[in-house]
């Protein structure tokens, strides 16, 4: 088998099944482990895939540039993003990761919200100047890719605030590798605000489910709930519950791919 096509039958099988095991492709394939751990470092460095000990997971699409990542699964964004939403009790104070499913929480959340809303995001902060909710904006080194603040001067002014509800953006939510993201000063600044909330929430649209990333933010079991709009009965959805999740299901959940 030509290399592209054996890489093609990677994906394939990593689409299908969620993870791969370098021995037991090696055995189905006839080829030597270093054949296939070879082709899983290529697919990595090509980001389609995300190497992990003894062999492979699928590569999150939520870690495209911010442009590309509007165009994907806004449905399911909106589904999720109104399931949060509707976790706000009025005057509460809220802490808003940055991304496009909390762009589409502000979108879904009244103008009339008195509470407080924090964020790290200036795109974020800039959606919410026609409501009512005070805004407190965290400032730092802009993160470009996220548009976000990060480094050490966002992480200090993080560790000043306090809040009732924090709603977490993340890449990957997958039953091995826990809740993931693409950058390590990132994935600390997600901890930090983590920490300065009395319960996390995690926005898991569509394309977040049974993806991972390079960069670990929280095990699935340290946070309050993982919203999502995945049927109950998905197999990734019941790997997940098995792995200590406590999924929160949209109102409008998407059919079972089994």
């Amino acid at each position: 088998m030509l290399p592209a096509s054996r890489k093609e039958l990677l994906l394939q099988r990593l689409r299908q099944d969620g993870r791969l095991v370098a021995k037991e492709m090696a055995d189905e394939l006839g080829l030597s482990e270093d054949s296939i751990r070879r082709d899983l470092r290529e697919l990595d460095e090509a980001g389609l895939a995300v190497r992990v000990y003894g062999g492979a997971l699928p590569a999150s699409p939520a870690v495209a540039d911010y442009a590309t990542r509007t165009a994907v699964a806004p449905d399911s964004k909106r589904r999720v993003a109104a399931a949060a939403v509707a976790l706000i009790e009025p005057g509460a104070t809220v802490i808003l990761d940055g991304g496009t499913t909390t762009l589409a929480m502000v979108a879904a959340l009244p103008r009339t919200f008195r509470g407080t809303i924090i964020t790290h995001s200036p795109t974020v902060a800039a959606a919410l100047l026609e409501h009512e909710a005070e805004v407190l904006l965290i400032g730092g080194q802009l993160f470009k890719h996220s548009a976000v603040a990060c480094g050490a001067a966002a992480v200090e002014a993080a560790n000043r605030i306090s809040a009732d509800l924090f709603f977490l953006g993340v890449t990957g939510v997958h039953a091995t590798t826990g809740l993931t993201t693409g950058d390590a000063d990132e994935a600390a600044m997600k901890r930090t605000l983590a920490s300065r909330a009395a319960e996390t929430y995690v926005l898991a649209s569509e394309e977040k489910i049974g993806a991972a990333s390079r960069y670990s933010v929280l095990p699935l079991d340290e946070v309050t709930g993982i919203i999502t709009d995945s049927a109950k009965n998905d197999p990734t959805t019941r790997e997940l519950a098995a792995a200590g999740a406590r999924l929160v299901h949209t109102a409008q959940a998407r059919s079972s791919k089994s």
